[in-house]
């Protein structure tokens, strides 16, 4: 058997329609985590459809409540020898909510339709079509290896992503030894673009914070106080002048990020964004200058202004409202001193004249990256490269915000992430789908990508082995519980 075995069998398993069946059963489950009467739904998806298919393929697997009294987890081991890689993956079973009645016609979230290329159906491409894809490449590759992987796999998938994750870190922290492996391999997340295959390696933070000005009880006629009364709208629009520009410069020094590694330049330089279907034009003179499209959305920071209200927009009238309020964001990429943004911002305002102007920050998600010239990194280009005859879209981070910080900084490891889904996908909107072309060259990449863990250095048909990389664990079934 031979690595174009397994890819053929991946490519057998579309092309017959057993994938599709497998995802239609799986869409067919309810698992709305953002509905409160959820729990039973999402217990099912891993207990009535995940872990059976598992434990046929050698899976010992178990349901770990969640901590933080959530949505479960599933925990699924495949051990193979002590001196082999240990590869973790994830994925998410939970889905948005279906938004049934705002689909188009014939169209249904719980049912997938195929047109053309499209598959319709919610979760085909968050997360069940993402998951389901990586799944049957595992089996494809057990097959193409008479039932064996030639690496150890430890899977992890949660039911709760779309409410913020609640739970994983915690399950991280407490499963720390158990869940550890040399390297994460997982799928969410779109591609850069449809037809251009995609690794990212982590993905940039995110934190909300809110600016208040409230300067007095209630609005005041502006004929009779206009030049009187300070305006907070004009305040706070001024406040947040000072923080960014109007090219979308970030003034905040604090709030900058380093300087972009060389490994990073490298792995941007020949990156374009936009251009595709549905996707507006970028303004090339906004952002950070001197920076490329590409490195300002994947290399640098950004703060944005969700919301601003003063006064009543709706129905405005003649007055100087009492108070305003802005809803605002900030991107950032590995580096940035995130933590101290409630501190850094007031002695920004404090020092600009706008000490009435007040800072509440919310909760934020730490940004995560692999170094480009990772050694797992580099392998695992060569691999996609091998299955699709050209060298993928490397982007050193997302430009939105993954879990990645419980797997990157939490169990410590680095983290792939092959996305089988691309922008104009409708995600988390009705009309959600996953593209049939784009899940059947994920299945090659994925079965590629597999058969490569398990090859063995001087394989007369490996050209790629995995097993001379840095690895982080070594023996004792790398953390596995053994059960009686």
């Amino acid at each position: 058997m031979t690595r174009d075995t397994a890819l053929d069998i991946a490519s057998r398993y579309y092309d017959s329609g057993a994938f599709f069946d497998d995802l239609q059963r799986r869409v067919a489950y309810r698992t709305e985590s953002q509905e409160a009467d959820s729990g039973a739904r999402l217990a099912a998806y891993l207990t009535e459809e995940l872990t059976p298919t598992l434990e046929a393929w050698g899976f010992r697997c178990r349901v770990v409540a969640n901590p933080a009294g959530a949505g479960p987890f599933l925990v699924a081991h495949r051990h193979e020898g002590d001196d082999l890689p240990t590869v973790l993956s994830y994925g998410h079973g939970d889905v948005v909510r279906g938004y049934d009645a705002q689909w188009a016609e014939r169209l249904s979230p719980w049912r997938v339709t195929v047109d053309g290329d499209r598959w319709y159906g919610r979760g085909t491409a968050d997360n069940k079509g993402q998951h389901s894809i990586n799944l049957a490449a595992l089996k494809a590759v057990l097959d193409a290896r008479d039932g064996k992987l030639g690496f150890n796999l430890k899977l992890l998938f949660e039911t709760g992503e779309e409410v913020g994750s609640p739970g994983l870190f915690a399950i991280c922290e407490q499963l720390r030894d158990e869940l550890a492996a040399d390297v994460l391999i997982a799928s969410d997340g779109p591609r850069l673009a449809a037809d251009r295959p995609t690794m990212f390696l982590g993905s940039r933070g995110v934190i909300n914070f809110r600016l208040d000005v409230k300067l007095r009880d209630g609005a005041h006629h502006s004929g009779n106080w206009g030049g009187l009364l300070r305006n907070p709208g004009i305040v706070l629009a001024n406040a947040i002048a000072s923080m960014v520009d109007s090219n979308g410069k970030i003034l905040i020094e604090g709030l900058r990020p380093p300087a972009i590694p060389d490994s990073v330049v490298r792995a941007l330089a020949d990156i374009k964004v936009g251009g595709n279907p549905g996707e507006p034009d970028v303004d090339t003179d906004y952002g950070e200058p001197g920076l490329t499209p590409a490195a300002r959305v994947f290399g640098w920071n950004n703060i944005e202004v969700l919301a601003f209200r003063t006064g009543n927009p709706e129905k405005p009238v003649n007055a100087i409202p009492a108070s305003a309020f802005a809803h605002m964001q900030i991107r950032f990429v590995v580096g940035t001193d995130w933590k101290n943004l409630q501190q850094i911002v007031r002695a920004h305002l404090d020092a600009h004249g706008f000490p009435m102007v007040d800072v509440e920050v919310e909760r934020g998600m730490p940004a995560t990256r692999v170094d480009p010239d990772n050694p797992w990194v580099q392998w695992a280009l060569r691999s996609l490269t091998q299955t699709t005859g050209a060298l993928p879209v490397l982007l050193p981070n997302l430009g939105g915000t993954l879990p990645n910080d419980v797997f990157a900084d939490v169990l410590g490891m680095p983290t792939l992430w092959v996305p089988h889904s691309y922008p104009g996908c409708s995600q988390h909107a009705p009309d959600e789908h996953l593209l049939g072309s784009v899940a059947s060259e994920g299945l090659r990449i994925m079965a590629g990508l597999f058969w490569d863990l398990g090859a063995r250095e001087g394989g007369a048909s490996d050209s790629n082995p995995a097993d001379h990389l840095p690895r982080k664990i070594n023996g004792a079934n790398g953390g596995l519980r053994h059960e009686h």
